[in-house]
């Protein structure tokens, strides 16, 4: 007869709920599996499901009771451990939604919105198209995989225990920000620059004739304009997403280096 004690029950569930905690804080927000249009069940799901799979791959567990104080603080740290990673991942597409509002901004765009599916808000045209044409991009490349097998390296480098980031981590986590404004002005600078220049050849036109209503020449030119270099830019816009996004995956990387690193 075969006879479980309680005690290796906890063990089992040990096992797998650690790990289970900080995909499903990654999956929560990163890229993709974040989206508002994933119901939550299907994200506790696929996330249940990648703990599964990866238990073999994973170093011994701390032999901590579960329900305890320790193994409360241990959830706590894989959830802050999960949630550092997937917004980290999360900073490359905002910043190519920025970009967009800024080119909108210059074109003559900035009143058209439409809702982002990804995270519920109202979001430029132009940042909407960028952010539609990044996330095919980030399914062609495979990213969706790349983010297990950095949560999968995450576990060997940063074991699942009492310590977690550290102050260290944690602030290098906030000094990543900066790679959202970063992101978008290299993603937009080409474009914004033809852009600045169409606006100053307006600007010497209406210098020379004053009695030329610029505005109503001037919109539509602008706008034209804008979508023209919207379609040639196209290339470096998304060349300069997998970039950004290749710095992102090594900054997360070098988050779950732990306090230490």
């Amino acid at each position: 007869m075969l006879n479980i004690t309680q005690a290796q029950l906890m063990g089992w569930l040990s096992e797998w709920f650690w790990p289970f905690v900080r995909i499903a804080a990654c999956f929560s927000i990163t890229p993709v599996f974040g989206a508002n249009f994933v119901p939550a069940r299907v994200k506790i799901a696929l996330a249940g499901f990648t703990a599964y799979l990866l238990i073999p791959l994973l170093p011994p567990v701390p032999d901590v009771p579960l329900f305890s104080l320790v193994g409360v603080q241990i959830i706590a740290q894989q959830i802050i451990i999960g949630l550092g990673v997937g917004f980290i991942l999360q900073l490359a597409f905002d910043a190519v939604g920025l970009a967009g509002q800024l080119l909108a901004n210059s074109m003559g765009l900035s009143f058209a919105f439409n809702v982002d599916p990804l995270r519920g808000a109202s979001t430029a045209a132009v940042g909407q198209f960028y952010l539609v044409l990044m996330v095919l991009t980030f399914l062609i490349l495979d990213g969706h995989l790349a983010i297990i097998q950095l949560l999968a390296e995450g576990f060997r480098t940063l074991p699942i225990g009492p310590l977690g980031l550290g102050a260290q981590g944690l602030w290098g986590m906030v000094m990543i920000g900066g790679m959202l404004f970063a992101g978008a002005l290299q993603i937009a600078l080409p474009a914004l620059t033809a852009l600045m220049v169409a606006n100053l050849a307006f600007g010497l036109i209406s210098r020379a004739a004053p009695t030329l209503n610029i505005f109503s020449v001037g919109f539509p030119i602008s706008l034209v304009f804008g979508l023209v270099v919207l379609q040639f830019s196209l290339p470096g816009v998304q060349q300069g997403f997998i970039e950004l996004m290749r710095q992102a995956f090594n900054e997360a990387a070098l988050l779950q280096q732990g306090p230490l690193r």
